[in-house]
């Protein structure tokens, strides 16, 4: 009997020494940092490898990796200096390079450094305008980074990098824009037209006084001609008339052609004397010559 009880005791004892070892012998994977407590209170930072820690007395209060983190910030609605609304979300690559503020210094700071990253964008982006917002993503990404850097160092965290993912307007940003540029194409085809039609009846306009002043030409030159004509033949046949009253009667006879050709013309007045008229036309280039 005694030996019974002699062997369990052996037993328990062998259990809680095997226990002990095993509390007090930790392997801290690679990519990776263990936070120690004793008695409630930071006590080390266990590196990758083989650690020993004091039974009972410490605990691995917090297991932190220390490779490169990808946090996703969520998107969401922005209002620029001019007042428009535009989508933007964010993804950021950081590193613990401190467990022990990581961990002491915030509460979580994988959301702390999300909802810093959400605060300063729309800081940012609301002291552009939108045209400029929407075209200077690199400039976002560069003063983002700046500005967070700083926080992150005192929670432990190094940020590698900030990478705008989409800046976009709004859906109902997104339907005034292309409401406005549609008014604004049918604007400039309005202008055009305008524009077109106002060079056509310039063109007209210049075409028409040009054959007018072909026109009057062409009129002064046969008036010239047949003044010149009438003075020769008087100056030929002297002060015969029968020619002379021939060569006015044609010209008489072609112009009244004219005139009842005109669309505009309808009553033609003719001397009650033709004869006499044209006798004393000729009198007159007589006296002239």
């Amino acid at each position: 009997m005694f030996a019974s009880e002699g062997l369990a005791i052996a037993i328990a004892v062998l259990i809680f020494v095997v226990i002990t070892i095993a509390k007090g012998v930790r392997l801290v994977a690679q990519g990776e940092e263990w936070v120690v407590e004793r008695l409630g209170k930071y006590h080390a930072t266990l590196r990758p490898g083989l650690n020993i820690l004091i039974p009972y007395l410490d605990r691995v209060a917090y297991k932190l990796v220390t490779k490169d983190i990808i946090l996703d910030v969520q998107e969401q609605e922005v209002i620029t200096r001019d007042n428009a609304v535009i989508l933007t979300n964010a993804i950021a690559f950081v590193k613990v390079t401190d467990p022990v503020k990581a961990v002491y210094g915030v509460t979580d700071f994988s959301e702390a450094i999300r909802n810093l990253i959400m605060t300063t964008l729309r800081s940012i982006v609301g002291e552009m305008e939108l045209d400029e917002a929407l075209s200077s993503r690199d400039k976002i990404k560069a003063r983002l980074r700046e500005s967070i850097a700083d926080e992150a160092v005192d929670w432990g965290l190094t940020v590698k990098s900030v990478e705008i993912q989409d800046i976009k307007p709004s859906e109902s940003m997104q339907r005034a824009m292309e409401m406005q540029a549609a008014a604004e194409r049918e604007r400039k085809a309005a202008v055009t037209k305008a524009e077109g039609a106002k060079q056509a009846a310039i063109l007209e306009a210049e075409a028409r006084l040009e054959s007018a002043k072909r026109d009057a030409n062409a009129q002064v030159m046969l008036a010239e001609a047949s003044a010149e004509s009438i003075r020769r033949v008087t100056a030929g046949i002297g002060d015969q008339a029968g020619p002379m009253m021939y060569l006015l009667g044609e010209k008489y006879i072609g112009a009244l052609e004219k005139l009842g050709e005109s669309g505009s013309a309808k009553i033609v007045v003719m001397p009650a004397d033709l004869q006499e008229t044209l006798r004393g036309l000729v009198g007159r280039l007589g006296v002239r010559g």
